[in-house]
């Protein structure tokens, strides 16, 4: 009986710990999913840093759209015949578990042609966090109507250099957004609670 405890205990502290890691991205933020108001969804995501855990919401209005999971070819063609998922709800919440691209638009018909379609990606390392010259070139054509994913015409343009982080000694944050670094702040709190459960 003991032991159930324990593990409950356990698993309860790493799930609280992983809940904290997560952001919650609602798409669009205040224009939410929608095929009105001439949003630019590649823009809204270039501007975030998604991470394995992040909650990404689709908000909007069930009477006149959807959300629908697809593959590269078929959010490039914006082919609605066999998605992998279709949420309906007008509010959901998908949390991203891999690395990697995850593709979703409207299926209702004209709404991805027009726009309502987003990539969420989720960087393979630390050389994707670094701005790319796509992101600040489409930027510039935000207004444009989407096209092929040959718009962009300007020659590529370097990234620009961030300086690293400088050697004081700072704690650094990227082990902590790991699944490892949330299991090794939990794990003292873990002996710490067992300490005292184990008293009662």
């Amino acid at each position: 009986m003991a032991l159930v405890k324990i593990a409950v205990a356990l698993l309860t502290v790493m799930a609280l710990f992983q809940a904290i890691n997560g952001t919650v991205y609602k798409v669009g933020d205040a224009g939410g999913w929608t095929s009105i108001g001439n949003l630019d969804y590649k823009q809204w995501a270039a501007t975030k840093t998604f991470k394995v855990g992040d909650v990404i919401v689709f908000k909007y209005n069930s009477q006149f759209h959807n959300v629908m999971r697809v593959t590269h070819a078929m959010y490039k063609a914006c082919n609605a015949s066999a998605p992998l998922a279709t949420y309906t709800t007008g509010n959901d919440s998908i949390t991203i578990k891999n690395r990697g691209h995850h593709y979703f638009f409207c299926g209702v018909p004209g709404h991805c042609q027009g726009g309502q379609k987003v990539d969420i990606n989720v960087p393979r390392s630390d050389e994707e966090l670094s701005p790319t010259p796509s992101a600040s070139a489409s930027a510039s054509a935000s207004t444009s109507t989407p096209t092929s994913s040959s718009a962009a015409t300007s020659p590529p343009v370097p990234a620009a250099k961030v300086p690293g982080p400088s050697p004081n000694g700072a704690v650094s944050f990227k082990l902590l957004n790991s699944p490892f670094g949330s299991l090794a702040l939990a794990m003292p709190l873990f002996i710490i609670f067992l300490f005292n459960y184990a008293k009662v």
